[in-house]
């Protein structure tokens, strides 16, 4: 992770070679997740009526592109943003103060995370583009460890965002609940936002739950959880019997 760090801070070398990352930050991603909100939605009678999401997130991109739909006119009731046990997201949005702590590994690597690229966006959009100002809070991100939402901003990001969190015991056991209750398993990420959609779920507006990832990548914790071994899925079943192609760059 350093060393890919270096690699994008040399401007030369990265522009020379074009270098981009494929990951959370990347507004080509983002783009893309905008869309399922809408597909989504529209399946469960948007925009005649409004639709909630909640969404398992550590970077808040996801959750950021749902921020997005929002503004493209798609009639979101509520996003939720679903965190584990480092759950600064969660603590910013309820008190305001978004300050880094030690990473506490978890069940859920994803969102094994303190600092939040995305959420410069949205703190972006919410003091109206005001760049200088967060350029401030992410100064004082770097020297302090953390920065203080005036009131006035954490209002408006309440306006379009709510948070929960789940401990690792109840993302277990929200695990082996649904498996027992529909036979449908759930990564530890999903199960982290199932959980949060129960307690935050209005049952006047339909909740879509964001699904992260296929359990067979946290296949001990879900082995854990439900006594059950996920496998592979069928396109992947023969992965590891594959021959394995390598090109030297």
């Amino acid at each position: 992770q350093a060393r890919l760090k270096e690699m994008f801070n040399d401007f030369e070398f990265r522009d020379g070679v074009r270098l981009a990352g494929v990951n959370s930050i990347n507004w080509a991603r983002v783009l893309a997740q905008v869309v399922y909100y809408f597909s989504s939605a529209v399946s469960l009678g948007a925009p005649q009526r409004k639709i909630s999401f909640t969404v398992p997130t550590g970077n808040f991109g996801d959750v950021f592109a749902g921020y997005i739909a929002t503004r493209m006119g798609l009639p979101i009731d509520r996003l939720i943003v679903a965190t584990n046990q480092n759950d600064i997201l969660h603590r910013c949005l309820t008190t305001g103060a978004y300050q880094t702590d030690a990473v506490i590994p978890s069940i859920s690597p994803s969102m094994d995370i303190q600092v939040s690229s995305n959420f410069e966006r949205a703190l972006f959009y919410a003091h109206d583009g005001d760049g200088t100002a967060i350029t401030q809070l992410m100064g004082a991100l770097k020297s302090n460890g953390g920065f203080e939402i005036n009131p006035g901003i954490r209002q408006k990001l309440a306006e379009d965002f709510g948070s929960g969190h789940a401990s690792e015991t109840e993302t277990s056991a929200t695990i082996a609940s649904n498996f027992t209750s529909t036979a449908e398993v759930l990564c530890p990420h999903s199960a982290i936002g199932v959980k949060v959609a129960d307690v935050a779920r209005d049952l006047s507006v339909p909740m879509i739950t964001l699904a992260t990832a296929h359990p067979a990548k946290f296949p001990d914790a879900v082995e854990a959880a439900t006594k059950m071994r996920p496998g592979l899925p069928d396109r992947m079943s023969d992965l590891y019997d594959r021959p394995e192609r390598v090109t030297r760059v």
